[in-house]
């Protein structure tokens, strides 16, 4: 079986040739702003389902901790934006209403996975004929373990130090086993973010099931998204000002600047995903040369 980093044959330059190329033809630029649209109104109630999930562990004022960690990367206008709803959201439910409502929380998130389903079938091709409400099942699915993965991966960032010496403690493998946990928490937390994406882009689109744990889409997606991100982070913080120039607004079209460069990361990905399973198959289906032929 070839590998997907084989690309199926092709060169880099070939691949990318082939990319830009569907790039254009599926639209993508313009279906990463409609994803953006739908991830508007998935994020707080992803949010809400993670502050729920959040809210299981016994350690208090988590979500500031993480939003500290989460500024770091998103635009400072998109996550002071994103932390002060989120609170004011949180502070006005009764708690039975948070634990209640993580089910409808989850039910609005799993729309913004089902639009990215739709983004994805459109990358590869393909008409997706799975009765509606597996479609919808599967977003529900989805958004679940991507919600996991990322949250686990924030909580090895954030208390990763602190987890490595509590393991080291019960195992007895004193502070050595704290250091070098302490350098590998970060690949650790790469490496769930990105089985995340790559079960996205496995399951999510009605193709036959393949699973890698890693494969150029999804390895470019995430080194896409976080440049993205900490580009415009660096952009608003010495060039642009939007809140100068559109006011109480201005986090709101910062959030979907940031929305929009996350889409297109994702989908360009899937693209570069379906090219080189395309090439795949047409490596796989090319004849044979024949003995005589070959003396």
């Amino acid at each position: 079986m070839l590998s997907p980093w084989s690309l199926g044959g092709l060169t880099v330059m070939e691949l990318g040739r082939h990319v830009w190329e569907k790039i254009k033809a599926n639209e993508v630029v313009d279906r990463a702003a409609s994803l953006s649209y739908y991830f508007l109104f998935a994020l707080f109630p992803t949010l809400l389902f993670l502050v729920a999930l959040l809210g299981l562990l016994p350690v208090s004022g988590l979500w500031d901790i993480l939003m500290t960690y989460a500024a770091k990367i998103l635009p400072g206008d998109a996550a002071t934006l994103v932390n002060h709803t989120v609170g004011e959201v949180v502070s006005g439910a009764r708690g039975s209403l948070l634990s209640v409502g993580a089910l409808a929380a989850l039910w609005g998130a799993s729309s913004g996975m089902a639009s990215i389903i739709t983004a994805l079938n459109v990358a590869h091709g393909v008409t997706d004929t799975r009765p509606w409400w597996l479609r919808r099942v599967i977003a529900v699915a989805l958004t679940m373990a991507f919600s996991l993965f990322t949250l686990v991966a924030l909580l090895l960032m954030v208390f990763g130090e602190r987890i490595g010496e509590a393991v080291a403690s019960w195992l007895g493998f004193g502070q050595l086993f704290s250091r070098v946990w302490g350098v590998l928490q970060w690949p650790v937390a790469i490496f769930l973010l990105l089985t995340g994406i790559t079960l996205v882009f496995s399951l999510a689109p009605a193709i036959p099931w393949r699973w890698y744990w890693f494969t150029p889409g999804s390895v470019f997606a995430l080194l896409a998204w976080l440049a993205a991100s900490l580009g415009l982070r660096m952009y608003l913080k010495y060039l642009g000002d939007y809140n100068k120039t559109y006011g109480s607004i201005g986090g709101v079209i910062v959030l979907m600047l940031w929305l929009y460069a996350s889409g297109l990361a994702l989908l360009v990905g899937a693209q570069i995903n379906s090219e080189v399973d395309a090439a795949r198959e047409r490596t796989r289906s090319r004849p044979r040369p024949s003995a005589a032929g070959r003396a």
